[in-house]
């Protein structure tokens, strides 16, 4: 028998303050980033996903966006020390979830995706629940939208166990 479960994607606002004072700091000392490594943008934040189960099986995205705009979910396959390790390119996964509303869409119409790339990000996260409490993802906010336009979690099926 299987049971739903709904996952609030959460702003990791500390990491995403820790992933901007990188960038400060190495824009105040002239510096480079290492080879490779991906530098979070103005318009991106940290959010997370805290699994309570492991054994789940992707069964939708619910993605609310109350503006127009464009939003881009692109998860890492990272365990985060942020104190010790840097976001590498090499650790973004493929694809991402792209979700979108135009400004000719009425205020109640469906949120728009790439249905596929959407299922398969989504059962490349259940993959990744099986051996994860946590996970992390860079949201981009675009074409107007941002942090509070949006209201995104996923629901997976949850196998009980006998």
């Amino acid at each position: 028998m299987a049971s739903h479960l709904e996952l609030p994607f959460r702003e990791d606002r500390q990491l995403t303050e820790v992933m901007r004072l990188r960038v400060q700091s190495l824009q105040q000392r002239g510096q480079k980033r290492q080879d490779g490594e991906r530098l979070l943008q103005p318009h991106e934040a940290v959010y997370r996903l805290d699994f309570s189960q492991q054994n789940l099986r992707f069964a939708r995205w619910t993605i609310r966006l109350s503006a127009p705009g464009k939003l881009t979910i692109t998860g890492t396959s990272q365990h985060w020390t942020p104190d010790l390790t840097h976001l590498m390119t090499r650790q973004l996964l493929e694809p991402a979830g792209l979700f979108w509303k135009t400004p000719e869409d009425g205020p109640d119409a469906p949120v728009k995706c790439y249905e596929a790339d959407a299922q398969e990000f989504g059962e490349r996260i259940a993959e990744l629940a099986k051996i994860r409490k946590v996970m992390f993802f860079l949201f981009a906010f675009e074409d107007g939208l941002d942090r509070d336009n949006i209201d995104c979690s996923i629901a997976f099926k949850a196998a009980q166990k006998s």
